[in-house]
């Protein structure tokens, strides 16, 4: 066997060291020229031997010890010296690689530390290996018993002496090297970043926790690479901003920040360490975004001005990264959109009389564009959908077609979904119509008063029933779960229960048509009579303001279906509402057609016509008498057919003047077969839309005090101000109550004795049970 593989004696430690020596020199240099087997085994022999010598005889009872920790003082004087030859071994070994260093600069430093690091750590695994005794008695008895603080276990021991006796030296040179490597990447430049990689892992590596070797922290990463290169980062991109920002435009500065805070992003995912993550991206972000929060801020309107979404989206982002920093961008967005909706209003108000889908137009397409924007540009960011929430309810309820009253929004609103609704040519398709409805519901979201829009709506939902026009079931009972689901059941209760009504009126006139044939003989009667009995309380119609004498020709019909009713429904009244009801008259005096003409009417107008068929002529007087009817109704009544020329005006110039006479026209002739004369005046549509607002200012005083008395009975004692703020909050989903109206309420519930005031406190109310 051949000296260098043949172990030295046990108890001779000049020649144990010596034997080892070399064993470390060649692992330590010239391990890549291979350690065999045997000759890694005599190694890790020789210190098991060394250290193990001395091991305990048998005790009397036969037992044996399990190793040296039972003979401590002879194991710790024989580690001790072996450990610390070791460490001066490791301490000269270090010196001649960092002397060698000093001979290299800048990238060529780096190729040789990184060469020198990995040889070094590979080599030292093998030492540790071959050193396991040690580190398993000797290095874990001293740490365990807190002899000396400055022994380690063998592996963490070469990083100890990398980290004295290279690092503290050439940590320098080595880190200004990287920061070298890495400004010249930014400037364009292709690096070889497995070099940095390499750098950052062995700073890492040298992060010991000296209290237990199986931990490590980033102390050394930080305060040595981390901490400069950030300082670095802050100064390069700080220079490189300001120069760039003054010689370009604001998008064109958001793309290049965004590309630098793209590449930093990818940096950290090449070669840094991922806890620098956070501090490398916050710095940037402040250097790059919040240093230069003005200037983007200012070059945000005119890329909304200009629809320019990308850049929109890119701001937005690079915005968001800093804190509060988008919220200049949502006032401006919020400004900028009211305007918007504005100026589409003022547009369309320069007509006489604003057509109700124009104006629902002209909202949506705004609220459309700017919602679209928000989506993409913003995406969907809360803010911004809170920023456009708020500017479209500015501009729906306040603008120059409503005057800034906050009632006309509604009332078009429901005008435009009584056109959609009732039957015409132009009634969109189905799913077209689903969509539309839709679009309503956008900007009925807005309409602070949903009262005006429910009440407009009730009596044009009534209008459509009672006089046959709507277009479809479907589509009605569609748009009133719509208006449900967004105000809920007590908001549509009334309009459910108006659909309701009409299938029990189909079921009441098939039974009473079956009860007729059944009871009469109907060869002789020329009438074809329909009804509708509509529950009182939940349709927006009131009794006729006229009393009106039945012709003749229905008044059998008439009492028929009162005794039918009756029969059926004992103790019910029925109100009959003429100035609803319609009817159908055929001609057989005029030349002009085979078949005769065939007259769409009023009842009034009904009664008015059947008289012509005892005489052709009357004054008005006349017709009064046999009609019953208000002087205003029969002029209003009489006034269309003057005008559709069926009747001849003589004795007058003005219809309904004393002695005027009214003749039929035997030369009456028209294009069409069938004529529609039961048209509303537009004095009667005004009149009606007056009484309306009427009614709803009525029915808020009365939710008002509800409200309050409501409020009262739960809190039992309140403050004005706080009672006030309540009743508020409780009625804004259907109104915004005036304050002043609020005060006149508390003001009748005072002296109805529903609340008094506290004693003593002027501004405080209490519960009168």
């Amino acid at each position: 066997m051949s000296s260098v593989n043949q172990l030295p004696p046990a108890n001779d430690f000049g020649a144990t060291w010596n034997f080892l020596e070399s064993g470390l020199d060649q692992i330590m240099n010239r391990l890549e020229e291979g350690l065999d087997r045997t000759r890694y085994s005599i190694l890790y022999s020789a210190v098991h031997n060394f250290c193990a010598r001395g091991s305990p005889p048998h005790t009397a009872g036969g037992g044996a010890y399990s190793g040296p920790l039972n003979h401590r003082a002879a194991t710790h004087l024989i580690g001790a010296e072996l450990y610390n030859s070791l460490s001066r071994w490791l301490e000269d070994h270090l010196t001649k690689i960092r002397t060698e260093s000093e001979k290299y600069m800048d990238e060529a430093l780096l190729q040789y530390y990184t060469k020198q690091w990995n040889r070094y750590t590979t080599a030292a695994r093998v030492v540790n290996n071959i050193f396991m005794y040690l580190n398993r008695y000797w290095v874990k008895r001293e740490i365990d018993e807190d002899r000396k603080n400055d022994v380690y276990d063998v592996f963490t021991l070469t990083l100890v002496c990398w980290k004295r006796h290279m690092f503290q030296f050439v940590h320098h040179n080595v880190i200004a090297a990287v920061l070298k490597l890495i400004e010249r990447e930014r400037n364009g430049e292709t690096i070889e970043t497995g070099l940095v990689k390499n750098i950052v892992e062995s700073f890492v590596s040298l992060g010991l926790d000296t209290t237990d070797s199986t931990k490590s922290n980033l102390d050394v990463y930080r305060e040595f690479f981390e901490t400069p290169f950030i300082n670095a980062t802050e100064v390069y991109y700080t220079t490189e901003s300001e120069k760039f920002i003054s010689e370009n435009s604001i998008p064109d500065y958001m793309k290049k920040a965004d590309i630098r805070l793209q590449e930093e992003e990818s940096r950290v995912q090449i070669y840094l360490h991922e806890s620098t993550h956070k501090p490398l991206i916050s710095k940037c972000e402040t250097v790059l975004v919040k240093n230069h929060t003005e200037a983007i801020w200012e070059g945000f309107q005119s890329l909304i001005d200009l629809d320019k979404q990308d850049d929109l989206h890119r701001m937005y982002a690079l915005l968001a990264r800093i804190p509060e920093g988008l919220d200049p961008l949502r006032i401006r967005f919020e400004t900028h959109v009211r305007k918007a909706g504005l100026g589409a209003i003022e547009r369309i108000a320069q007509q006489e009389a604003v057509d109700p889908k124009t104006y629902v137009d002209a909202l949506l397409e705004v609220h459309r564009k700017y919602n679209d924007l928000v989506r993409t540009a913003f995406s969907g960011e809360s803010g911004f959908v809170a920023a456009l929430d708020k500017a479209c309810g500015e501009f729906v309820n306040r603008n120059k077609v409503s005057k800034n009253f906050t009632s006309k929004s509604p009332e078009l609103l429901a005008r435009y979904c009584d056109s959609l609704l009732k039957k015409s040519a132009k009634n969109p398709e189905e799913n077209e119509l689903e969509d539309v409805m839709n679009s309503i519901m956008t900007v009925f979201k807005y309409v602070e008063d949903k009262d005006v829009f429910q009440k407009f709506y009730s009596r044009m939902l009534a209008k459509r029933l009672v006089n046959g026009t709507s277009a479809s079931d479907d589509a009605e009972g569609s748009m009133i779960s719509k208006l449900k689901e967004a105000c809920g059941f007590e908001y549509t209760s009334k309009l459910q229960r108006m659909l309701t009504d009409m299938s029990l009126s189909k079921e009441l006139n098939d039974s009473f048509k079956d009860r007729m044939q059944q009871s009469y003989d109907n060869s002789g009667t020329n009438v074809d009579f329909n009804i509708l009995v509509l529950a009182a309380n939940q349709w927006p119609f009131s009794a006729p303001t006229t009393s009106f004498n039945l012709p003749e020709d229905v008044i059998k019909t008439y009492d028929r279906f009162q005794k039918f009713y009756q029969n059926k429904h004992s103790g019910r009244k029925l109100t009959w509402l003429f100035q609803f009801c319609k009817a159908e008259l055929k001609t057989t005096y005029l030349k002009g057609t085979k078949a005769g003409y065939t007259f769409q009417v009023s009842a009034y107008q009904m009664g008015v016509l059947l008289q012509y068929n005892n005489s052709t002529s009357y004054t008005f007087e006349e017709l009064q008498s046999s009609t019953a009817l208000a002087p205003e109704v029969l002029s209003s009544a009489l006034g269309i057919l003057i005008k559709a020329k069926v009747l001849l005006l003589s004795n007058g110039e003005k219809v309904g003047d004393a002695g005027t006479k009214y003749d039929l026209n035997f030369g009456f002739k028209s294009k069409k077969i069938r004529m529609n004369l039961n048209l509303p005046m537009k004095t009667e549509q005004k009149v009606e839309t007056d009484e309306t607002h009427k009614t709803i200012e009525e029915d808020r005083k009365y939710l008002m005090q509800a409200a309050i008395v409501r409020i009262m009975k739960t809190r039992k004692v309140m403050k004005h101000v706080a009672l006030i703020e309540e009743v508020i909050t409780q009625l804004q989903s259907r109104f915004k109550p005036r304050v002043p109206d609020i005060k006149k309420c508390i003001d009748i519930l005072l002296e109805k004795e529903f609340i008094e005031r506290v004693d003593g406190q002027k501004d405080m109310y209490s519960y009168v049970a």
